[in-house]
């Protein structure tokens, strides 16, 4: 890895925890994110994975018509804001997000994250 993409991996791991902090505290079911990139490819190749406990909290926190105190477009909106801040914009940041479950890790890699993480 080169020294500037050392640099930006570093900012992107302290925007996405300062998101992640207050998302553990906002938002039912969030347990954690992470980021993917491939840094030829930057920003393209960048993926955020937001993970919830089950797919009842996930499927609540996608449901817009619920009054909650953040929902899957706030918590879009405030991943795009943090992004932005450090210049990474996308026409589309849905394509850049993957929204997963560790009930489904659990089902379907037995709680191996490396290798779940790998599909994606």
């Amino acid at each position: 890895m080169k020294k500037t993409d050392k640099k930006r991996d570093n900012q992107l791991r302290i925007l996405l925890t300062q998101l992640c902090d207050t998302a553990v505290d906002e938002i039912a079911g969030f347990q954690w994110l992470t980021h993917l990139v491939n840094y030829s490819r930057f920003p393209q190749s960048l993926k955020i994975v937001v993970v919830f406990d089950n797919q009842t909290n996930l499927a609540r926190f996608s449901d817009q018509s619920r009054v909650q105190q953040c929902n899957k477009l706030q918590f879009i909106q405030q991943l795009k804001a943090k992004l932005a801040s450090a210049d990474i914009q996308f026409s589309d940041i849905n394509q850049h997000v993957i929204f997963d479950t560790e009930t489904a890790c659990e089902q379907q890699h037995q709680g191996n994250w490396a290798a779940r993480l790998q599909r994606h």
